[in-house]
């Protein structure tokens, strides 16, 4: 039995992890990288050589083989100072009062800076838009407080002061926060609705992706969907996410054989499609300032309309 134990140290997050006897023989790094699916293999070796990851509360080299009962214990370093400029990149807003604001998200724009996109990012627009954002605790991600990938557009949730950020983190972990997704799938889906329940973690063979994985290397996910209708030899679904894992949309639907059309990594690319048909359709919470449940729609964009029109034809 896994036993986890959350605390907080000097402002960092802290956790204790027991190793089980089915996890025994496990590479450090590979252990702490499937607790921490967000986390890269690269990133867990730099943290053990600073010392933020210990083994029966001594340093460990990431390569050592764990036995069973080893006490793990991972202290999520504090986030590196950042530099972030404001942007003049234009924002499409639903909806906006002094505590969030709600846009829909154009494709290929990235939310916030990661290698390979330090600047030209939702969190530059935002800044070029408010001038301020909330402190987060991660200097790179000033109001984020749930993000879609760079290629997914649709309805997008940001938070403008610090109280507003910490109220809707809340609703984002107790799971009441609506998100419903129009995505396309290659292939038609049946039954017409259903449930898909697969642990997601990094995948094993290929540290860039992640995969539906056993429950002790991933994440509990849910993913409940309904075909809208089927254009051609492909999908058209209305997706509620119950869990947020990374990609969970694109993993869940590859697992059980039906890719989303235009996705290059996890899908299946579409000659109708230059990027993956996912679209953040709409998302409902609670306003900070009054406890309001609201809802919030953005319609498919233009590129997704046109795929729909071309398949719908063939």
């Amino acid at each position: 039995m896994m036993l986890r134990i959350y605390m907080t140290i000097s402002n960092r997050d802290s956790f204790v992890f027991i190793v089980t006897p089915e996890e025994a023989g496990e590479r450090l790094d590979k252990y702490v990288v499937a607790k921490f699916p967000d986390i890269s293999r690269t990133r867990v070796q730099k943290m053990t050589g600073e010392g933020y990851i210990k083994v029966d509360g001594a340093a460990a080299k990431a390569g050592l083989r764990l036995e069973s009962g080893n006490n793990v214990a991972v202290t999520l370093p504090p986030p590196e100072p950042s530099a972030l400029e404001p942007e003049n990149i234009p924002l499409s807003i639903l909806y906006e009062d002094e505590d969030v604001l709600v846009l829909d998200k154009p494709a290929g724009l990235t939310v916030h800076p990661a290698p390979g996109h330090p600047e030209h990012t939702l969190v530059n627009a935002m800044l070029g838009h408010l001038s301020r954002l909330p402190d987060s605790g991660d200097s790179l991600r000033p109001g984020i407080v749930h993000r879609l990938d760079k290629d997914t557009s649709g309805v997008m949730l940001v938070a403008k002061n610090e109280t507003a950020h910490a109220n809707l983190t809340d609703q984002f972990k107790s799971r009441t926060v609506k998100k419903i997704y129009r995505v396309l799938v290659k292939g038609r889906l049946s039954p017409e609705k259903g449930i898909i329940e697969a642990s997601i973690g990094r995948d094993p063979h290929n540290r860039q992706r992640m995969a539906v994985v056993g429950e002790s290397r991933g994440r509990e996910a849910r993913t409940d969907y309904s075909v809208i209708e089927y254009p051609g030899d492909y999908s058209l679904l209305e997706i509620t996410l119950r869990t947020g894992r990374t990609h969970q949309i694109r993993v869940h639907f590859e697992a059980i054989g039906y890719p989303v059309a235009g996705d290059s990594v996890y899908g299946v690319k579409s000659p109708f499609l230059d990027r993956q048909f996912v679209h953040a359709y709409r998302l409902g919470f609670r306003l900070p300032s009054t406890g309001e449940f609201v809802e919030f729609t953005a319609p498919l964009p233009a590129d997704l309309e046109k795929a729909l029109r071309e398949i719908r034809l063939k």
